[in-house]
């Protein structure tokens, strides 16, 4: 379902944005409205990501070593 909403914008933009609008052969409205979705699209897959990370680094990653020493025996001088 679509529903319109309303935008101020400077005069000097709105006129580029159909000088850009004409060259694509589309709208204003139809090109800001696949901008947001590209905007939209792009921000949840990034929270996606960081969340995928935050997960991997309190997880951890077992790299297949074997632990031959303590932690104290590895810091002692």
């Amino acid at each position: 379902m679509k529903q319109n909403i309303t935008l101020s914008l400077d005069k000097d933009l709105i006129q580029k944005a159909r000088v850009i609008s004409a060259r694509r052969h589309s709208s204003v409205s139809k090109i800001l409205s696949q901008e947001l979705q590209r905007i939209l699209e792009s921000t949840e897959k990034h929270e996606i990501a960081r969340k995928r990370a935050i997960s991997d680094l309190r997880t951890g990653y077992r790299l297949g070593g074997i632990i031959t020493a303590s932690r104290k025996e590895l810091h002692e001088r």
